[in-house]
């Protein structure tokens, strides 16, 4: 009987590399299993040649002989032919290897890594610009110190696992196909425990409290996270620890509004100064600082602050201070006030006096067009 070619039962080139055949494999076999196909003699035919044509395509040594002489190397040798496992090789290793994140994997004494850990740090504006070193208490599981992290009474309270050998793990048959899976009796650590630890009760690691210094850099933002590595939760059995993410929030500051790293306040000015123009002491996170007002400022406009802002934590460059001045209207005013300012509404519907508010002039004006034009049409 005439063999297809390996290559062509993967459907793969024959160029392909080692990732590109156990994916095309994985596909296959699953479509063809026998599991899927109850009944069907055709599937296991076609299961049992995608098991060949893996088994010597997977192996460099196998595939260059192929490559060069085909089938016939196989035959010569009684090795391939008849799907035998040549080499003493065993499939249930293969499948395994392949389909262990499915069927359970096939690696022994698994231990579990410890959690990572969120911690949400909340800080001031004036801590997250300048930096700060902060204690935090974290509750989380360390390592059992009486039994370090063993979970027994004792080291003589560890015995080898009888079902699997040590292994951890133990082989499941159905005819010709088989799989791995963690051992029931000791859940793939390969040993047990006859007598727990008193400090744990046999978990091999306890809740504690644990405080930590946390160094935040100056210009840290808000969302931003710092990594603690091995500060997470301790690992089971001797396996490593997760980590630590501290969660940076910022709060709402009374003065100062924060953009990346520019900084942003309003500055209240009287109506006179605005008018006239003067001089004025606007806060930054360095101190007062002296902010000249030109005459006939509007509200709204904004005066830029150069080097007064945040050093970025990434670039190291050091952003501004935007003031916007906010012209207020005076309030509670006394009769002389009021006498005052009516005069100098007086000055300003005089002849000439549009030339103090060119704005409202042309907006008016604006207006007017606006209301004409629609009579008109």
């Amino acid at each position: 009987m005439v063999k297809s070619d390996y290559y062509e039962i993967l459907g793969i080139a024959r160029n392909a590399n080692d990732r590109e055949i156990k994916k095309s494999y994985k596909r296959l076999a699953m479509k063809f299993h026998p599991d899927r196909n109850p009944g069907s003699a055709s599937a296991e035919t076609k299961f049992k040649e995608i098991k060949e044509a893996y088994e010597v395509l997977s192996n460099p040594e196998k595939r260059a002989a192929y490559d060069q002489y085909g089938h016939a190397v196989f035959e010569q040798s009684g090795g391939m032919g008849s799907g035998s496992n040549s080499g003493g090789s065993d499939f249930g290793d293969i499948f395994g290897d392949v389909f262990g994140d499915i069927f359970g994997g096939n690696r022994r004494n698994r231990s579990s890594r410890g959690s990572d850990l969120r911690y949400d740090m909340e800080l001031t504006l004036e801590e997250a610009v300048r930096g700060v070193i902060k204690e935090i208490f974290v509750p989380t599981l360390l390592t059992c110190a009486q039994c370090r992290g063993s979970g027994a009474r004792s080291s003589s309270s560890i015995i080898t696992c009888m079902t699997c050998r040590g292994q951890g793990q133990i082989q499941m048959r159905q005819g010709f196909f088989s799989v791995q899976q963690s051992c029931p009796s000791c859940r793939g650590h390969g040993k047990i425990v006859k007598e727990i630890c008193g400090v744990c009760r046999g978990n091999g690691r306890v809740e504690r409290t644990k405080t930590l210094s946390v160094k935040i850099p100056a210009g840290i933002s808000a969302g931003d996270r710092i990594r603690l590595s091995g500060e997470g939760e301790s690992g089971k059995y001797g396996a490593s620890a997760g980590d630590l993410y501290v969660q940076v929030q910022i709060k709402k500051h009374p003065i100062f509004d924060r953009e990346e790293k520019n900084l942003y306040c309003e500055v209240p000015i009287s109506f006179s100064m605005a008018a006239l123009g003067g001089e004025i002491e606007v806060p930054t996170l360095d101190g007062r600082v002296k902010l000249k007002i030109p005459p006939e400022t509007q509200t709204g406009k904004l005066f830029r602050m150069r080097g007064k802002g945040v050093k970025s934590v990434r670039s190291g460059s050091c952003g501004d201070l935007l003031c916007k001045v906010v012209v207020e209207t005076p309030v509670r005013l006394n009769d002389r006030q009021k006498k005052l300012l009516q005069d100098l509404s007086d000055s300003f519907n005089a002849p000439g006096g549009h030339k103090n508010s060119p704005r409202s002039k042309n907006f008016f004006e604006g207006v007017r067009k606006f209301f004409d034009d629609l009579t008109r049409s």
